[in-house]
C-alpha cells in the first residue's frame, strides 16, 4: 500500500537519509550539550555577584553567544565554508555539516543553560559556600543537579531545532532527509518523496520531545 501512495520513494535511499539525519543530530546534540553547558556556566559564574565575577570575560562570552545565535543558520553554513573545508577538506556529506550545526546551536543552548542556572535558589549556593565547598564542588554538586530539569528541557528544544538545521544543511549537500527531499523530491517534482521525508522528520521530532518530556518530569523534584 505504501508503494501505491508513494510510488517514487526509494525506501533504501529514504532509510539511508534517515540514518544520516539521526547521525548528524546525535553528534551535534552531544557536542552542543557539552559546549553549551560550558559556555552557560561561564556566563553565569562570571556575571555580577557570582563566584568568578569578571565583567570583561562575561561581556566577551556574551558577545560571542549573541553573535552566533543571531546569524540565520543557512547564512552561517555559507560563512563557515572556508573553516569547514580547512577542518574536513570538504563541504559535502553529513560530517561537513557538523561544524555549522554545533557552532549554530551551542550559543543558543548556552543562553538556556544560563537562564536555568539563574533560576536556582541563591540560598542553596550560599549554603554551599558557607560550608567551605570548593567551586568545583558547587558546580558539580549544586549548580548542575539543581538546574538539570531546565538543562534537559533546553537540550530537548535545541535538539528539535537541530533536526531542522540538518534539513537546511541537506539542501547544500550535507546529506540526510533534507538533501533527499530537495534533490529527489523538489527538483524532480516528486511530491511524495518530499512528503515522506517530512513525515519522518516529524516522527523524529515527536520522539525527541517525548523522551525529553519524560526525562524532565523524572528529574523535576518540585
Amino acid at each position: 500500500m505504501l508503494n501505491e501512495w508513494f510510488p517514487n520513494v526509494k525506501w533504501d535511499s529514504m532509510w539511508e537519509a534517515t540514518m544520516e539525519t539521526l547521525y548528524m543530530t546525535a553528534i551535534s546534540v552531544l557536542a552542543t550539550f557539552i559546549l553549551g553547558a560550558i559556555l552557560g556556566l561561564l556566563l553565569f559564574l562570571t556575571s555580577k555577584g557570582n563566584i568568578w565575577e569578571n565583567t570583561a570575560i562575561n561581556k566577551i562570552i556574551s558577545a560571542f553567544v549573541n553573535i552566533f545565535r543571531s546569524i540565520p543558520f543557512i547564512i552561517l553554513i555559507v560563512l563557515l565554508i572556508p573553516f569547514t573545508k580547512f577542518l574536513l577538506g570538504t563541504m559535502i556529506g553529513e560530517d561537513a555539516a557538523l561544524p555549522a550545526l554545533i557552532i549554530g546551536a551551542a550559543p543558543f543552548y548556552a543562553r538556556m543553560v544560563e537562564i536555568g542556572l539563574r533560576e536556582i535558589d541563591k540560598g542553596v549556593i550560599e549554603a554551599a559556600k558557607s560550608m567551605g565547598a570548593k567551586t568545583s564542588t558547587i558546580i558539580w554538586k549544586v549548580l548542575l543537579p539543581e538546574s538539570m530539569p531546565a538543562l534537559v528541557s533546553g537540550i530537548t528544544v535545541t535538539a528539535i531545532a537541530l533536526v531542522g538545521y540538518t534539513a537546511m544543511a541537506g539542501v547544500i549537500g550535507a546529506g540526510g532527509l533534507g538533501n533527499l527531499a530537495y534533490l529527489e523530491g523538489f527538483q524532480r517534482s516528486r511530491s511524495d518523496v518530499t512528503l515522506m521525508a517530512t513525515v519522518i522528520i516529524l516522527i523524529i521530532v515527536f520522539i525527541i520531545q517525548f523522551i525529553g518530556d519524560i526525562i524532565t518530569t523524572k528529574l523535576d523534584k518540585r
